[in-house]
């Protein structure tokens, strides 16, 4: 009795791990088992792969089928094994030629009418696939998608069962798909709306230019989120070895509308009620959370002390690190998540503690208590702390600025250039891009500052009592403002700059 086998895949994470689909007809009791640790969705796929067999004038012959996914101790997640199983059943029947079969990797989701639905992860399939010396089969909304891991991968994209096997037959030839990208979002949100707050639009500026975390402290209405909401219209687009990194993770995550790859940085602002999992990443399969959805663009956490401590103390190691590693009893998964923080937050609950009138009785203590909800490690890890106060009546009525998201996007653009050419020799795993991520004797190369600088930066640390952590922040952003003039070398005027950025809000 032959076996007839077909490629799959399972995930962890965004690593890819081969799956081999086995199926065996043999005289006995009539019965279709799957057997190989599958979960609930894999399981159901029976009925979902019958029915469609049927939609097409074929049935399963009373036989004992067995359904083999080896290997066995791995846990098959995911409706993704619907199109490799029903694959598997139509080379048993002889509907399939197994030698043309056995060149690719399948994965997709059956309708009862044997339409193929879109799933999670083609895009790190699609690599995998291209890496083994493998084709790949997967829905047809999906083709763009897979068609981005090389252009000597052979990619089927059939719309239904009944259409992959008249391309077999040579009766109806699949089109090769064409790769896509996502449209670029509009660019209705621009600085000139902002009046005022000069100093958040500078930090804003440097934040964006080098990749820095940033905390805005201020009270309600004075143009916090608004501020955030631009970020990424000053922000450069993602490189292509970026692009196909962002969006393997919003694959896995089955966030790639329509297969199209993302190139513009994404912009992830969850609700404060948001749960651990939700943020960090977890649930049942281990799916990647905002921080990971995050991943080279921005996280922006609005109303910061009301998140969960817990929630705001598993950024920590993300922060540093730039990854995030899941450890359940029935999953290990690792996710990148270099992502840029931006977060706003009230002085105090009733968010006016500078003001005597609009403040409540408990000033200063409400503050003190409300700000002690970010503990300090967390607020260490920040490169940039800066108040936003409200804005005057006399600012609302000035007309528009001059200068808005276009001029300082250019100027982020080019201190950005600035620092990917002084990173291309830095021979470093996971490879540094902006000033944000470097540390140790490179940062130290890169960013010693003058005689005078050096003096300044000495006595600060020693009056304002700075971390090693935060001593090492005040480089990096000095290093960032050099690289906004084009200037050579850290100067006493980026350290002062820099040492500014570094003050924590009234009342911690």
């Amino acid at each position: 009795m032959a076996v007839a086998r077909v490629a799959a895949v399972a995930f962890q994470g965004v690593e890819v791990l081969p799956v081999d689909v086995q199926v065996q007809m043999a005289p006995g009791s009539v019965g279709f088992h799957i057997v190989g640790l599958p979960d609930k969705a894999v399981g159901e796929s029976r009925e979902r792969v019958r029915a469609s067999l049927n939609s097409i004038g074929l049935a399963l012959p009373a036989r004992r089928i067995t359904m083999n996914l080896a290997p066995a101790d791995l846990l098959k997640e995911g409706s993704h094994f619907d199109l490799p199983i029903a694959l598997a059943l139509l080379t048993a029947l002889g509907a399939l030629p197994s030698g043309e079969i056995a060149e690719y990797v399948a994965l997709g989701e059956l309708g009862l009418d044997g339409v193929i639905a879109p799933v999670a992860g083609v895009l790190p399939a699609a690599i995998h696939a291209s890496a083994a010396g493998l084709g790949i089969i997967c829905p047809a909304a999906q083709g763009g998608e897979a068609a981005w891991a090389g252009e000597s991968l052979r990619v089927l994209a059939p719309a239904s069962l009944i259409a992959l096997l008249n391309h077999f037959r040579g009766e109806q030839i699949l089109p090769a798909p064409v790769p896509r990208v996502a449209e670029a979002r509009g660019r209705g949100l621009d600085l000139k709306d902002i009046k005022g707050q000069e100093t958040a639009k500078r930090a804003l500026e440097v934040a964006a230019a080098g990749g820095h975390n940033l905390l805005m402290i201020g009270p309600p209405g004075s143009g916090k989120s608004m501020l955030a909401a631009r970020l990424p219209g000053i922000l450069p687009p993602l490189e292509p070895a970026e692009a196909l990194e962002v969006s393997m993770i919003h694959s896995v995550a089955g966030g790639l509308d329509e297969g199209k790859l993302l190139r513009e940085r994404p912009y992830r602002d969850p609700h404060h009620s948001a749960s651990l999992p939700a943020l960090v990443g977890g649930g049942l399969r281990a799916r990647p959370g905002e921080i990971s959805l995050a991943h080279k663009g921005v996280l922006f956490l609005d109303e910061l002390p009301e998140f969960q401590r817990a929630t705001l103390e598993a950024l920590r190691q993300p922060v540093e690190t730039g990854r995030v590693s899941i450890a359940r009893a029935n999953a290990h998964v690792s996710y990148p998540a270099r992502f840029q923080l931006i977060a706003a937050m009230n002085p105090c609950r009733c968010g006016h503690l500078d003001d005597p009138a609009l403040g409540c009785g408990r000033a200063p203590r409400c503050g003190i208590d409300y700000q002690a909800k970010i503990s300090g490690p967390l607020f260490d890890r920040i490169d940039l702390h800066v108040e936003v106060p409200a804005v005057a009546a006399a600012d609302l009525a000035l007309p528009a600025p001059r200068e808005g998201s276009g001029e300082v996007a250019a100027r982020v653009a080019a201190a950005r250039a600035i620092q990917l050419r002084r990173y291309q020799g830095v021979a470093q795993e996971p490879a540094i891009t902006t000033n944000a991520e470097a540390d140790g004797t490179l940062l130290e190369e890169i960013a010693a500052p003058d005689a005078e600088g050096r003096r300044l930066l000495a006595d600060a640390a020693e009056r304002m009592k700075l971390s090693a952590r935060g001593y090492h922040r005040v480089l990096r952003v000095a290093r960032t403002l050099a690289d906004l003039e084009a200037a050579p070398s850290v100067r006493r005027i980026h350290i002062a700059e820099a040492l500014a950025y570094r003050r924590i809000a009234p009342g911690r």
